[in-house]
């Protein structure tokens, strides 16, 4: 058996890895098994991963070879490879493109035709519930798959294991002539997408190959997701549909189209619950597409995926995609797509989904690279546990196990240690962060701070904006709206008083609030109840900050009477 002590893995016969943190390695093991691995546990010492069978699909799709994992795994590691890992990988890194979809040679507008890379693998296919379904004999020899089946085939496919590769190519929407700008309309400043960002469209895009056109583009927050999207309208130049998660992100959406590329006015159209405009690049919400007047009824505007040749479909915040717009999806797999994340880990299990409708990882990229060039704000992370008062902690051990976790979120003890840090950070650009209401409104009171809310009306929201990026204001209190396409690039200061459970995305989404790079440092605070039920979701949370390279500090506060 092969040892060497000093490097930093050890890899497990049950596909788990564990990494040292304190080694000097560390950086680069974790850059590495975040391409095929998935992170689940991140102690201050020691990282466990887990080799997962979509996360070495995403890894093949994005160019990883099994002799790339293998023979870095096995540089890194203080012991010999398991036997049964090495197998684990090279068979389900073997089975990508053992099934391929191409456009049908003779009645392509019905069919796409289905091809095996053996007789055995037909074999097995065939005797599976989705091909005795779906798949229909084509002449002696093929078999043929009827169009408006290509999303379900492969879905299915992935549930029994067989990730498809999809060849078929997209048809084409209508034209769209479309150019970035060389100067930003907003201020003449020159411009010109990162070199990063022109990569990621390029792999995406992959410019003469029957599998570019569709993939997910994983970057952190701060770091112009946007911009990517925008380089992909000018590379397609075709009508494009921009799915977002709500009416900030829809304007900071068309904001950003207007300044950065040749779009007019005229060409875009924003689709919400007020507004319904269908233009050559339309931005819509997930909300209004899954709306519907009751349980039962039908979701009166998932016809505006169908009634227009879009050739490009877009989805920001792809982990957080509604179940109903897969169903779309499914429908729509001729049309080319882009989904944008700052992590692919979806709360509901549903990554698959993703891999096999909006299409697998094609470029990711991690943060530390873009914090040394300066690209994303180098950011320090704190936990700070605020016991609760005696009385507080009695009523807390009485209570149900249903009502613990808001009680922890709420506890009236971290009053004083939000104060204390809105008073560190006083000439800072601060953002507080939360999720009850009740909670908020008392912080605005005390702090004498104004709160935007999501009934906070847009006018009044857009003002707040402003004098928050003017300097006029220097504390904002905000809701869960703050998760999502809040752009105020100034703020370097975050405090988390509350949160949505163990939520990872929720995470990424509100430390990205502070990633732009600035002169300023960043800090991100979560304020957390100790020793009770916030505290354990909590450590579920720090996931994410672990799996984009943060480390984070611990502070304990003394008790409360």
């Amino acid at each position: 058996m092969r040892v060497n002590p000093a490097n930093p893995v050890i890899v497990q016969g049950d596909g788990k890895v564990l990494l040292e943190t304190q080694h000097p390695e560390f950086d680069r093991a974790r850059d590495f098994l975040a391409r095929f691995a998935e992170l689940e546990s991140s102690p201050d010492l020691l990282h466990t991963y887990r080799i997962s069978p979509l996360s070495l699909w995403n890894a093949a799709s994005s160019g990883m070879t099994r002799d790339e994992i293998v023979d870095t795994l096995r540089g890194l590691s203080k012991f010999d490879v398991p036997a049964e890992v090495l197998r684990h990988i090279e068979d389900t890194i073997g089975r990508f493109g053992l099934v391929q979809l191409h456009p049908h040679p003779e009645d392509p507008r019905q069919f796409l035709r289905v091809t095996f890379a053996t007789a055995y693998v037909e074999k097995l296919i065939r005797k599976t519930d989705v091909g005795r379904d779906l798949l229909q004999q084509d002449g002696r020899r093929h078999f043929k798959l009827a169009i408006g089946m290509r999303g379900m085939f492969k879905q299915r496919m992935l549930l029994e294991s067989w990730p498809v590769q999809d060849l078929a190519g997209f048809h084409d929407g209508d034209p769209l002539p479309l150019k970035l700008r060389t100067t930003l309309k907003s201020n003449g400043k020159a411009f010109e997408p990162r070199d990063y960002q022109q990569e990621a469209v390029k792999r995406w895009f992959m410019e003469g190959h029957p599998a570019g056109g569709h993939g997910v583009v994983v970057l952190p927050c701060g770091a112009g997701k946007t911009i990517v999207a925008l380089t992909a309208m000018t590379t397609v130049e075709q009508h494009t549909l921009v799915l977002c998660n709500n009416e900030t992100a829809v304007h900071q959406w068309v904001r950003e189209c207007l300044d950065k590329t040749t779009i007019t006015e005229s060409q875009i159209g924003v689709y919400t619950g007020k507004t319904k405009q269908i233009r050559p690049i339309t931005v819509a919400t997930y909300q209004v597409l899954t709306w519907r007047r009751s349980k039962d009824a039908d979701y009166e505007h998932m016809h505006l995926f169908r009634d227009h040749n879009w050739g490009l479909l877009v989805y920001d915040e792809v982990h957080l995609l509604p179940a109903p717009v897969f169903g779309a999806t499914a429908e729509l797999q001729g049309c080319r797509r882009l989904g944008l994340t700052a992590t692919l880990i979806r709360e509901d299990g549903r990554e698959g989904d993703v891999f096999s409708l909006v299409g697998p990882k094609r470029y990711d990229l991690p943060w530390q690279l873009l914090e040394k060039r300066g690209f994303v704000a180098e950011a320090q992370c704190y936990e700070i546990r605020v016991p609760f008062s005696r009385k507080s902690r009695d009523r807390y051990e009485r209570s149900q196990n249903n009502e613990k976790f808001r009680m922890a979120s709420e506890n009236p003890a971290k009053l004083g240690v939000i104060e204390e840090l809105v008073k560190r950070h006083k000439d800072d650009n601060v953002l507080i962060i939360g999720t009850y209401l009740s909670q908020l409104k008392q912080l605005s009171r005390e702090l004498d701070a104004p709160l935007l809310t999501g009934s906070t009306p847009h006018r009044e929201r857009e003002q707040l904006y402003k004098d928050f990026r003017t300097g006029k204001i220097k504390c904002l209190i905000v809701s869960k709206v703050a998760n999502f396409a809040i752009d105020l690039p100034d703020a370097n200061v975050a405090i988390q008083v509350s949160g949505s459970f163990g939520s990872r995305q929720e995470e990424a989404q509100r430390l990205g609030r502070i990633l732009r790079p600035k002169d300023a440092p960043a800090t991100f605070y979560t304020v957390v109840t100790a020793d009770s039920k916030e505290q354990e979701f909590a450590m579920k949370r720090q996931l994410f900050l672990t799996e984009q390279g943060y480390r984070y500090f611990i502070e304990e506060h003394a008790a409360a009477k």
